[in-house]
């Protein structure tokens, strides 16, 4: 198991370790996700319906057999990444070739990790993408929805919903100001802590609230995830994340630089993650007041 930010330190290759950091430090989900590393271009692995049942014996006695209820399921890597160009007139023009690329290598960076975070939560698995976590509720694969209105109340379902307790509560900036106004509304306690950068993470109940853009999460709800590579959320990867720096191109005037991602996700339990949908919740109370 390995959080993308360590991933950095295997390599001696500047240009990877600078486009490592950047994606972890721009997404949240990368920054928390365990990778494993898969060999080939799939991973299959058993999820976690039910333990095994046990019992106490007398002297003499006999265990009654009891096996843990597994489905197994199979999970295909895709390929995640673009090109960076950069004109040879913006090179030439520019005081340093080396910076001038930087920029644009850093910002492919970013929208690299904010697909991938974008399909943690919603990929749909069409079209050679990621299959996020709406997408492994709906099928069942994984999961447990939760339709209420924000309250504490359901807040502490949906932290009770997830097997052996969240590390995560994932939101958008919209839902998070509500959260906080409820929790502060409610003189409820609000922990602080740091992550992996430094920068503050607001707590509640020791778990990590992390706020997600906007544009990348659905605004309704939020997501409470157990990461892990032994039985609950976890990163796919073949290779880590690839950097090439391509030199100048022969079709085009310009220098290119290429980022590639083999990834996947995997859920290894069905209670490994929990959703609060609250537009459902009040979709369901506006059709039965009518």
């Amino acid at each position: 198991m390995i959080l993308l930010e360590q991933a950095k330190l295997l390599t001696q290759n500047m240009l990877q370790r600078g486009v490592i950091e950047t994606m972890a430090k721009t997404s949240g989900v990368l920054a928390r996700l365990p990778f494993i590393e898969v060999v080939g271009s799939g991973y299959a692995y058993n999820v976690v319906d039910e333990l095994p049942s046990v019992e106490y014996r007398e002297v003499n006695g006999q265990y009654t057999e009891g096996t843990a209820s597994l489905t197994q399921t199979v999970e295909n890597l895709v390929i995640l990444g673009g090109d960076a160009d950069v004109d040879l007139f913006l090179t030439r023009t520019h005081s340093n070739l080396n910076d001038i690329r930087a920029i644009h290598t850093e910002l492919k960076a970013k929208a690299v990790s904010r697909q991938f975070e974008k399909d943690f939560f919603v990929g749909t698995g069409a079209s050679n993408s990621m299959k996020g976590l709406d997408k492994r509720l709906a099928e069942a694969i994984a999961g447990t929805e939760i339709k209420k209105e924000l309250s504490l109340d359901a807040l502490n379902e949906l932290l009770d919903a997830v097997v052996d307790g969240a590390d995560t509560l994932f939101m958008s900036k919209t839902m998070r100001r509500k959260v906080l106004n409820l929790l502060q509304g409610n003189n409820h306690y609000i922990e602080n802590g740091t992550d992996a950068f430094g920068r503050q993470v607001t707590m509640y109940g020791g778990i990590e609230i992390v706020a997600v853009e906007d544009s990348l999460i659905p605004a309704d709800k939020i997501y409470a995830v157990k990461f892990g590579t032994d039985s609950y959320v976890h990163g796919l990867s073949n290779g880590g994340v690839q950097v090439m720096d391509l030199g100048q191109l022969d079709t085009k005037p310009a220098w290119r630089t290429r980022i590639e991602f083999y990834c996947g996700l995997a859920t290894k339990h069905k209670k490994c993650f929990a959703v609060l949908n609250t537009a459902e919740s009040v979709g369901a109370s506006t059709r039965a007041k009518k």
